[in-house]
Order: structure tokens, then sequence, then C-alpha cells
């Protein structure tokens, strides 16, 4: 008997945790059926993918997509349009908006919001404070939580929680891992004065790779004193690379493509605030560090921190400069070229944007080319050179620190639950985003 599907993707090359090679992919009622030589089989619709490779579907677990209440930024409609045109399949939301992400209500607000609206599937985060300790166990297995953020550095947005004690009692009743903004408050106030008007350089002075590491430092301790797990987001120190290392039981860490690609003076120099982040981008010692981290497999996952604002906002002048750039479309042409380069492979890029997520966040039927499987896909040219230009950003913001870049590798495919959203640079697929599940959350 023939077999039949809903779609076959025909003659790729399939990057998944047993290697890549020449595979057909057939998918059926949104999940993956087969994986193997389908050339007896038929489908309402064969996708020709000959010449193309086939990822697992990549997922940004860090963006910023500003709704509510910034929506003049970007919302979650913008945001995900962008994440889907770069090929990005599901994305994991923060909760500095306003309001804060910080009670059921509005998270459940958010979750109603982002159904079907969003182009991508979604996961947000919870953020924990000192007023919402007692809630986090609730809140924290929340059907579409990724789980607790916390900034302990303030950034942008009001979210912050920088002393120890109120640490550790977030810690002491939080069960899944917590994702954390890690620079020192304090340091980083003792060192305002360091910052020189109109002198974007002085950003990473000011927030200095001491402030980054002391930040993590105490996480790690902490994490041990109350034995729960931490995530480490946007690594930016070679030194935190080194201590991180010797902490793996209780610690994961994200890298960042801006991290990896930009580098201080120069990137102040051509791009002023543009390339203002937190925490910053750094000399290039430190980013060749964060590249030891990603050869040496310190790092566990790849996030954009995709965290948009106006070119208007970002034109005032240092220190009144917001923090944030856009990031979630580039993500995957900017480490595809870093691919070509040869600075990783294919299956680490692989590994930190499906199997890494999966893995640390517990997601439940994605990260894997596997039956059963959500039909997830980020389906690539590794050979076709583009330019990054503003113009393609989908985002609100309209901009990219990336304008102007020539890259080898783009994305030309992305599926979701077999739906195909993203063809050749063209949304063919009217928004059908749905919360990720995980294994920690999930309802009988």
């Amino acid at each position: 008997m023939t077999q039949r599907f809903d779609v076959i993707l025909k003659g790729g090359t399939v990057v998944n945790q047993d290697g890549e090679g020449p595979r057909d992919v057939g998918i059926a009622g949104g999940r993956i059926a087969e994986v193997g030589a389908l050339s007896q089989a038929s489908a309402a619709e064969v996708i020709d993918c000959k010449g193309l490779h086939i990822l697992p579907g990549v997922m940004d677990t860090q963006v910023h997509f500003r709704e509510p209440g910034l929506t003049h930024k970007e919302d979650l409609e913008t945001g995900s349009r962008s994440a889907v045109m770069g090929g990005v399949t599901a994305v994991f939301e923060m909760p500095n908006t306003s309001p804060l992400t910080v009670t059921e209500a509005d998270f459940t607000d958010k979750v109603k919001r982002a159904h079907h609206r969003m182009h991508c599937d979604f996961a947000f985060f919870i953020g924990g404070t000192r007023e919402n300790v007692q809630d986090l166990p609730m809140l924290e297995r929340a059907p579409g939580c990724a789980g607790v953020k916390v900034f302990i550095g303030s950034s942008t947005g009001a979210l912050l929680v920088e002393d120890d004690e109120s640490l550790r009692r977030i810690f002491q009743v939080i069960r899944r891992r917590a994702a954390f903004h890690a620079e020192d408050e304090y340091r980083l106030n003792d060192r305002k004065s360091l910052r020189i008007e109109g002198d974007a350089r002085s950003h990473p002075v000011w927030r200095d790779e001491t402030a980054a590491l002391m930040a993590t430092q105490r996480l790690v301790k902490l994490a041990h004193e109350t034995g729960k797990r931490i995530h480490v987001l946007h690594i930016s120190t070679k030194e935190e690379i080194e201590f991180l290392r010797d902490h793996k039981d209780v610690a994961s860490c994200e890298a960042t493509p801006h991290h990896l690609t930009l580098a201080a003076p120069e990137c102040y120099e051509q791009l002023g605030t543009l390339a203002q982040m937190n925490p910053p981008v750094r000399s290039a010692d430190h980013r060749a560090g964060i590249w030891r981290g990603i050869e040496q497999g310190i790092v566990d996952v790849l996030g954009s921190d995709h965290a948009p604002h106006t070119l208007e906002e970002k034109a005032k002048t240092y220190p009144a400069s917001p923090s944030g750039m856009t990031g979630v479309q580039t993500l995957v042409p900017v480490m595809l070229d870093h691919v070509n380069a040869g600075r990783l492979s294919l299956a680490r890029f692989v590994d930190l944007t499906s199997a890494g997520p999966a893995r640390l966040y517990n997601m439940a039927c994605k990260g894997r080319i596997a039956a059963g499987y959500d039909a997830d896909f980020t389906i690539v040219d590794l050979k076709r050179r583009e330019t990054i230009t503003n113009k393609w950003v989908a985002s609100k913001a309209g901009w990219t620190p990336y304008d102007g870049m020539r890259v080898t590798g783009w994305p030309v495919g992305t599926f979701i639950r077999g739906r195909r959203v993203m063809w050749q640079g063209e949304l063919v697929t009217p928004s059908q985003g749905e919360a990720v599940r995980f294994l920690e959350t999930l309802k009988a």
C-alpha cells in the first residue's frame, strides 16, 4: 500500500541528531511521520528541496516583542513576522513589557494576544520580583511559560532584583531552570560617572566585564546553595566562559550573534548607539573567548536578544539612548555566515538553536527531525549569498546593525507544525502561532 502524507519535503539534506544526509521527510497532521527514502509515497504537496539543507526548526529563546505597552517599537505580530522571515520557528519572549509580565492575569493576557496572531510558536517568561515570590511556583508551571526570568542588573524596563537575600527567596521557591540578566547592579551604580556623554564607546567601560562576572558568580553560588538550575543569558566576557566551564552542573548559558560578530571599539565608531546593548559588545578578545565557549561546548544555546527601539529613540545622545537592537530575523543568516567561514559546524549550529533549547527547557516534541515530533523546519541554502538590509527587516523598528553586511547562507523556508509559513522571502501562510508545550507544564 502506497504511503500518503500531507506534505513531502523531497531531495533535501536533512541535518539531525544522527548526522546529515540526503533524506525525504513526510509530514502528516502537523507532525513528522516518516524520515527516509519516500520515492514511492504520495502527498497532497511535494516540495522540491534539492540543493537545500533541512534543519530542525530554529528556536530563539530570548526576544523582546514589546507588547503590551511599547508597541510603537514592536508587537507580537510584527516581531513574529520578523522571526519567520528569518527562518525562526519559535521564540521565548521576555517579561519587561508594560505592564510587566509578573501576574497570572498579565501572563494569560499575553498568551491570548499571541494565539493565532503570532506567526511562529511562542512561550513567555514570567518576571521574578520581590512582590510575586509566593506566586512563582504556580506561575512557572502555567501552559506556555518558559520559566522565570530575573534581572539582577537594571536594563530596559522596571524589573530589578539586585540583592542576594531577595534572589535567594526566588531560588528557594522555583523548580524549573530560571533565566538571568547577569550584571551586578551595585557595581553599575558605582561606575555611572564613567559614562561619557555622546560617546557610546564608554558603554562597555561603565558596564565592565567585572560587573558581568560578579553577577554570574553570585548566581552560581546561590544555585549551589539552593540546589537549583540557572541559565545565564547573553554571555559577554571571556571570564564568564572560563568560570562557567567549572559549574555546568547548575549553570547553562547563552551566546548572542552580536557578541560573536561585533567588537569594540570599532562597532561603536561605525554604528554609534545602534551597537549599544546590555550587556555591552566588548573588545575582540572577549569575542574570541565566547567563540572558545562555543568550541568547547560551554555555551548551550544561541539567542538573539532581539530588543528593538525606534531609530528616533536610538538617535538620542548617549547615555540617554536606550540599549537594544533587532536580531531575531538576522540570527540565522549571520550564524550561517559564521558556519561558512569555518567558525562552527552546521551540526553545532543545530545543537545551539534546536536540540539545545529543547534539552534545557524540556520542550515537548520540538528540537529534532524525528517521527512524532512537530514538523518544524528551517530550510536553508548554504551557498546563497545575500546582503542584509534595513529594507529586508520585517520588525516594526525597521533597522538592523548588520545593514549592508554580505553573508553566505540564507533561510529560504520556515515550516511550523507542517505549515509552510515563509518560502523564498514571502510570507505564505496566515499567522497560526501556538504556545510551545513543556514537559513541566503539560496538563492531563
